[in-house]
């Protein structure tokens, strides 16, 4: 795996201009019963690996692409993001970076450390990661980010829960990994002007979303899902899409995001 690097630093620079590709996965295991169509098998995840590596293309945390894209030094790097922080991460994600050399970026739920996937009203209950199993990837080099406390959608929550859900968030995965906690993934995507004021307020210097709409900025950063079906073809059109469609990116976010 690519060597661990200091995720403590309190600024996050975003240099203005299109943003590189990033790809959101969820959970990696047997994928035979999934409604939601989230998770991806081992052996899919190495074949989608390779084809970054074959294309000249290397997987890493955001905070490495923040920081390169800051050097100017982000070409040949693709953002690699888990959300849910899924117990088989570790058993199967972890591995497959390391044998790759790959980084990554974890968000985890630290209300629900331990638990499962209660959020899902269909398909099989995944087990989540515990505060054990958060350390041990964070030890071996992954990015630890929250992906706010108990899978609540930011934009329909009451002013207490999104403090809760941002600000105490932090906290506790801070308190729990040892490190400062500069990432946020807003869950279900779901973002909004004030779910973004909520979120720099509480100290994140990025946040991820998966189409952000008219919202642009460190705090607004959009992602690909990639999944089972994400064969040789489909990465390549994703990878190409991407890239004709992506738009610059500001340093701030637009006026919406303190309308509430």
């Amino acid at each position: 795996m690519a060597a661990p690097v200091d995720h403590t630093t309190r600024g996050v620079r975003v240099a203005p201009g299109p943003f590189p590709w990033v790809a959101m996965y969820h959970s990696v295991a047997d994928c035979r019963d999934d409604p939601y169509r989230i998770t991806v098998t081992p052996d899919r995840l190495a074949a989608q690996f390779r084809w970054l590596r074959r294309h000249g293309l290397r997987g890493v945390s955001l905070a490495d692409l923040l920081a390169a894209r800051a050097r100017g030094t982000a070409r040949g790097l693709v953002g690699l993001t888990f959300d849910d922080g899924y117990a088989d991460f570790v058993e199967h994600a972890l591995p497959l970076l390391a044998r790759f050399g790959f980084g990554a970026t974890l968000f985890v739920l630290p209300g629900r450390l331990g638990g499962d996937n209660a959020w899902d009203p269909l398909g099989p209950r995944k087990p989540l990661l515990t505060a054990e199993g958060v350390r041990r990837a964070a030890a071996a080099g992954v990015e630890i980010g929250s992906h706010g406390l108990t899978h609540v959608d930011l934009t329909l929550a009451d002013d207490v829960t999104l403090r809760a859900e941002t600000a105490a968030s932090r906290a506790l995965l801070t308190e729990v990994t040892g490190r400062d906690v500069r990432g946020f993934c807003y869950p279900y995507g779901a973002v909004d002007g004030r779910a973004v004021a909520a979120v720099r307020a509480a100290g994140y210097g990025y946040a991820c979303a998966i189409d952000p709409g008219a919202l642009t900025g460190p705090h607004a950063l959009p992602r690909v899902h990639v999944g089972q079906q994400d064969t040789a073809m489909r990465l390549f059109l994703k990878h190409r899409l991407h890239r004709l469609r992506r738009r610059p990116l500001s340093r701030q976010v637009t006026a919406r995001e303190g309308a509430r």
